[in-house]
């Protein structure tokens, strides 16, 4: 029986150590096609190049994994992926990660590890993202990659029918720190930005952005926050329907 296709992207560059890691997982249950940033597009959220052309590179090329390179963002990978790469093969998965750093909460609309997961998940294959609590570039991400074996094997032999794409975030610690799973939902709360000035040697402005995520929720045990901050990975199911379906009729009456 030929092996299922799987299908890998992130934010943080093909060259990630936590790309790396969900390679090593993902290639014991099938092929591996990964196409990944050149460079780091964190943050980038859905941004597709429009304006500029996109370079494709191979960077490796073996039995069970081949990697590709992408000059643009994450949602660039992904379509590029879809629409070029696989050439009429569908993946039986999509996965994106191991991010560096949490995107849980309101995190999730910025970041690019989970663009690149919803905008796999419009092709009709499950969609997962993975990212763990720590921006270090040699974080451990031995308890991620167990959990990472997990999902996959649970996913792919779920054989989901309907659309599904999954936001998945490990605490930071070893293995034998981590107290379970939780699937629960996002946290309500912002992000509050602030701006750095600095003058640089010719003395024109520059600044830094810098800023604190404020919980508008902090008492609530069913968030995805209150996971993490209690030792738990947290799992939460997301859709691209932004409709707000209980002001629908709020707004029929106001506009008539």
């Amino acid at each position: 029986m030929k092996k299922p296709l799987i299908f890998i992207t992130n934010d943080d560059g093909v060259n990630s150590l936590g790309i790396k890691t969900l390679i090593d997982v993902a290639e014991r249950f099938g092929r591996v096609i990964v196409v990944a940033p050149e460079t780091s597009q964190s943050g980038m959220s859905h941004a597709v190049t429009m304006y500029n052309p996109l370079y494709l590179r191979t960077v490796r090329k073996s039995e069970n994994v081949t990697v590709y390179a992408v000059s643009g963002t994450p949602v660039d990978c992904v379509k590029m992926g879809y629409d070029y790469i696989f050439a009429g093969e569908r993946p039986a998965l999509n996965l994106s990660g191991i991010n560096h750093g949490s995107n849980s909460a309101v995190s999730v609309l910025y970041s690019g590890t989970m663009a690149a997961a919803i905008e796999a998940s419009f092709y009709g294959a499950p969609s997962v993202g993975f990212s763990l609590t720590d921006h270090s570039p040699d974080a451990d991400f031995e308890a991620s990659a167990l959990f990472a074996e997990k999902v996959i094997s649970d996913v792919l032999r779920a054989n989901v029918k309907e659309p599904l794409c999954l936001n998945i975030n490990i605490p930071e610690g070893r293995p034998e720190d981590i107290k379970g799973h939780r699937v629960c939902r996002q946290n309500k709360g912002y992000w509050k930005e602030e701006f750095f000035c600095r003058k640089d040697p010719r003395g024109k402005d520059y600044f830094w952005l810098t800023g604190d995520f404020y919980n508008s929720e902090p008492d609530a045990r069913d968030t995805d926050e209150w996971a993490l901050a209690h030792g738990y990975i947290s799992v939460v199911p997301i859709q691209v329907d932004m409709t707000n379906y209980r002001q629908i009729d709020t707004m029929k009456d106001i506009l008539g």
